[in-house]
């Protein structure tokens, strides 16, 4: 069977439950349990022996149909997912059986029989999956989107930072793993040598995952990609990151982490107040606060190497301007790291709707080290910017001014796009001096000229002013929720 066959044969089968009500989301659980199954039977004719029960082998199916598989595969998910402590439980830590027609199993369970996984290429069968978890994403109800970051937006940044090999990459909120696969792509891409694939295999990233049933996700869709494997499942560790203090520091941490403020995690000296407000007392953190991005910001520092270590976060606009316990993160990061790029996001690239995001590139100084902000160079691609999911998707190719004017291979020889004569230049440079004359240390910075307000009543219906202005409502609303907490805590 070619690639595409397996592929189409994959999307026809996903639609087909679709009709008995399974969602992309369940569908792919299906699969990882599958897979995992499979390659593990494949694995063991290799004289590589995972240890399953006798019971819950691939072959143990053969043979059984009608209610008879639908019960055995039951048993399966539930005998394999007793222990959550152990390898196997990783994977099936409360897995549940969501294909109730014992027909559609079979045909499913003779779909995987059929193909040799292990000696698929792992950017084969890492594409199928991939692939299924993005039709997961844009399934609206699954709410799945939210896991899901724009894969052109992470080769852009995966470029920027350039990683290089033997060093350690983590994401304190992975989703399904889509940073730490671009940066596996793109390390891929060099010329490896002296143990460096096995370090690029074993011990190159890292990853937190609050979901469930995410982080089973994001296990499976690095190993079918080649990171790890079935007898040594990658770190994805299962809680929020938030609650602790890293263990360990990293060379680069890469993230977009949720923008929401839910969360289920507890500590042991949580008040009922904090779980309501969000609230995680740190005493690494420079300042509390129930801004979860704020709270992120902070921690992605904690993970860093000092001096040397880089990240790239993804944030929304509120973390560049909240005055309070924002302004005092934003200076402690401007004098301890060196923020050296922001990237201006455009709407229609997430899931969530309307959402106004950043990028910020900055690399730590020294422990205790003061101003190592000396400039901040932005690129605005937002201004006059349409992208949406549906209609004009943002590609790679809308990026690559961005990485051209970053200039990876030599930060140093950056040149400015905008000037006196090409005021809608979109790439600009502030010094320290004139960030710090800013109020609040407001880093939502924009100098080009918004085409729409010439054109607001002809190119713009009633509707969309609507949502943009009950958005910035919203926004406000938050901002002063927040703001009024931090009060009433003094």
């Amino acid at each position: 069977m070619t690639t595409q066959s397996l592929i189409d044969k994959l999307w026809s089968f996903c639609d087909t439950l679709r009709d008995d009500g399974v969602s992309y989301g369940d569908y792919v659980e299906q699969l990882t349990y599958l897979l995992f199954l499979k390659m593990a039977d494949e694995y063991s004719q290799k004289g590589s022996v995972i240890l399953l029960p006798e019971d819950c082998t691939w072959e143990s199916f053969k043979d059984k149909n009608g209610i008879t598989l639908k019960v055995h595969y039951e048993h399966v998910l539930n005998t394999l997912g007793a222990d959550e402590n152990t390898l196997l439980g990783q994977i099936f830590t409360k897995a549940q059986n969501r294909i109730q027609d014992p027909a559609k199993l079979l045909r499913l369970w003779k779909l995987m029989d059929a193909q040799a996984w292990t000696t698929t290429e792992g950017d084969v069968k890492g594409d199928i999956y991939e692939g299924l978890l993005q039709k997961n994403a844009e399934d609206v109800k699954s709410g799945a989107g939210q896991y899901f970051t724009s894969r052109p937006l992470i080769r852009a940044i995966v470029e920027c930072i350039s990683p290089k090999p033997k060093k350690t990459i983590a994401d304190p909120a992975c989703g399904t793993g889509g940073f730490l696969l671009g940066a596996h792509e793109y390390l891929q891409t060099l010329p490896l040598k002296n143990g460096q694939n096995e370090f690029l295999r074993d011990k190159t990233f890292f990853g937190w995952e609050i979901v469930p049933n995410t982080a089973r996700l994001c296990r499976m869709n690095l190993v079918l990609h080649g990171i790890g494997d079935l007898e040594a499942i990658p770190p994805i560790s299962l809680n929020d990151s938030l609650l602790s203090k890293p263990t360990q520091e990293f060379d680069y941490v890469l993230s977009n982490p949720p923008f929401g403020k839910k969360s289920t995690a507890k500590l042991s000296t949580d008040s009922d107040e904090d779980l309501e407000n969000m609230v995680y007392r740190r005493d690494d953190f420079l300042a509390t606060t129930n801004n979860k991005q704020l709270n992120f910001l902070q921690h992605i520092y904690a993970m860093l190497k000092k001096p040397g270590g880089q990240a790239a976060v993804v944030i929304p606009d509120n973390v560049l301007f909240e005055s309070g316990a924002g302004e005092k993160i934003r200076q402690h990061l401007l004098d301890t790291c060196n923020l050296h790029t922001i990237l201006r996001l455009p709407q229609g690239i997430f899931y969530a709707n309307g959402v106004k995001a950043n990028v910020l590139f900055f690399e730590a100084g020294p422990p205790d080290s003061t101003e190592q902000t000396k400039e901040i160079w932005i690129y605005d691609y937002r201004t006059n910017i349409k992208h949406s999911l549906k209609t004009n998707q943002m590609k790679f190719n809308h990026l690559q001014d961005f990485v051209q004017c970053y200039n990876p291979a030599n930060p140093s020889k950056r040149k400015e796009t905008w000037s006196l004569e090409n005021p809608g230049g979109r790439w600009k440079k502030f010094s320290r001096k004139e960030i710090f004359a800013r109020e609040k240390l407001n880093l939502d910075i924009s100098w080009v000229k918004d085409e729409s307000f010439a054109q607001y009543d002809k190119s713009r219906s009633s509707k969309e002013i609507s949502e943009e202005i009950m958005l910035s409502l919203q926004q406000a609303l938050d901002g002063f929720k927040r703001f009024s907490l931090e009060l009433n805590r003094y």
